[in-house]
């Protein structure tokens, strides 16, 4: 048995005639076995159970901030891309270009993007996401101020840069979607690109003011040019920094399978596949839209005889402002408009994502209609009308990337964004500024030159993109159809790969 001794001050030694190797075993007290050891096991695990939720708010922290750093990219991306729309009227006076020559401009630059996203999303699928967002991000940033400087008689060099551009650009709005989608999930992740796919209409409003604005106070539109490179560079180093370098599917810790295979689901993914072509329409009129619509306005307002025309650069910034303007608010309205329509339908029907899309693409088609016929005589009707067409246009851009999330399984979403980007372009808003501008000058050279029918002519033109958004908004309830049965594919399929003993063809 073994004897213990008091020291007097609470403490407990061993004397003689203790059992040798006690102290070794641990010290037998009267309430029990009181084990050294287990007690600095314990003491760990209370420690380390008390630093998860620091490291968890850490990461969450972590998480949101690099949310915020990606969504600043996009605005930047989109006000980059509408500067040009911003200052297009001095760019045709100093270039000398028609109509269909500055609608080149866009075209050009959507074409390269189309081209390299899918290269891109396959990048992004398989190599460090951030240094490919950081490079594009330089990459478009040093032609966009390159371009700033080239001569009149190169406008094919003007071109040529915006395509340049568009390569760079091409690599971030594939890949940073795909970022947000594996930091977080569900109604989090639904907020998260909101706020992200929000930047595009306020970054378009900010290029339409950055650029009249710029080119005002500089009193040269190049100037316009030289603002976005600067924010730029500053905003691809903080990504570098500050954005966490997270796994793919690391919400639900899966592993990917070959490009092909990816490819095959996805075309197979009927949801997916309808929602990508409804995507197309969303893009032809805005691609069109925000390249002739301040040019349209102004024109209008010198039939009225309410401006003078301008034939020496540089040119009235008015329209560029508030159709900048116009584009933020609607953009910011639309954005929450959509997700809390989505949200309260959601109540109603598991179907509400491609049924709320379907409803804003056939209400924005009938107030596109009415801006064409209020033009003819009030500005103002003209501006209410746009306001409530982007309003609900806007309103299906976070919801069609959420929808994306839901039917994709996470390690094929770049590959998916990227695939949809070059769909989406290929048959939106690549073609559609140069169609309305070819089709403009067509109408134009059977009629009398006259500042009417470069109003009317341009004015018919654009009469083709509601037309486009009523087809989109079929396209959308067709996702309707499929939705719910293409999501719960993804879903089990995404509990089997979480499985690492279960061998899954997807």
């Amino acid at each position: 048995m073994m004897c213990l001794e008091s020291d007097g001050v609470g403490t407990v030694s061993n004397s003689q005639g203790c059992i040798p190797g006690a102290e070794e075993r641990g010290l037998e007290t009267l309430p029990g076995r009181m084990n050294p050891t287990s007690l600095d096991v314990k003491a760990v695990e209370l420690e380390s159970s008390s630093s998860k939720p620091d490291k968890a708010y850490n990461w969450k922290r972590a998480s949101v901030a690099a949310a915020g750093i990606l969504s600043v990219g996009n605005v930047l991306n989109y006000l980059d891309r509408y500067t040009v729309a911003g200052v297009l009227l001095d760019i045709q006076q100093h270039f000398e270009v028609k109509d269909s020559g500055a609608g080149l401009l866009q075209t050009v630059f959507i074409c390269s993007f189309m081209v390299a996203a899918p290269i891109f999303g396959y990048l992004g699928d398989r190599f460090n996401r951030k240094v490919i967002l950081s490079s594009g991000i330089f990459f478009w940033s040093a032609i966009t101020f390159s371009s700033s400087f080239i001569p009149k008689k190169y406008f094919w060099l003007l071109v040529l840069s915006r395509g340049l551009v568009g390569i760079g650009e091409a690599s971030y709005s594939t890949i940073a979607p795909t970022i947000i989608g594996d930091l977080f999930t569900k109604n989090t992740r639904t907020l998260m690109l909101s706020v992200f796919y929000f930047a595009i209409p306020l970054g378009s409003g900010l290029g339409y003011i950055t650029g009249s604005s710029v080119k005002q106070v500089a009193g040269d539109w190049r100037w316009a040019l030289r603002v976005s490179p600067v924010l730029g560079v500053i905003t691809g180093t903080l990504l570098l920094i500050f954005v966490p370098t997270a796994k793919r599917g690391h919400a639900e810790q899966l592993k990917g399978s070959s490009w092909i295979r990816d490819m095959r689901g996805l075309i197979k993914n009927r949801s997916y596949v309808f929602s990508s072509l409804a995507t197309s329409t969303v893009s032809f009129a805005t691609g069109a839209l925000g390249m002739w619509i301040p040019l349209y306005l102004y024109r209008a307002q010198v039939v009225q005889k309410s401006v003078e025309p301008c034939n020496i650069p540089p040119c009235s910034t008015k329209d560029s402002l508030i159709f900048g303007a116009i584009t933020c608010l609607t953009g910011f309205l639309g954005v929450i408009i959509g997700a809390g329509a989505t949200k309260w339908c959601r109540r109603k029907t598991q179907r509400a994502d491609p049924l709320v899309c379907a409803v804003g693409m056939l209400g924005s088609a009938i107030f596109i209609c009415l801006v064409f016929v209020a033009a003819k005589t009030s500005i103002i009707a003209a501006y209410i009308c746009i306001f409530a067409g982007e309003t609900l246009l806007f309103s299906n851009w976070a919801i069609t990337a959420d929808m994306l999330m839901y039917v994709v399984i996470p390690t094929r979403r770049a590959t998916a964004v990227a695939l949809q980007s070059f769909t989406s372009h290929l048959l939106g808003d690549a073609g559609s500024p140069y169609l309305i501008g070819f089709i403009s000058d067509l109408i134009q050279q059977s009629t009398t030159k006259s500042s009417l029918w470069e109003f009317l002519s341009l004015g018919y033109a654009l009469m083709l993109c509601p037309f486009v958004v009523v087809l989109g908004g079929m396209f959308f309830l067709a996702t309707a159809l499929f939705f719910l049965e293409d999501r719960e594919k993804a879903e089990k399929l995404v509990n089997q790969l979480m499985m690492p003993s279960t061998a899954v063809k997807v």
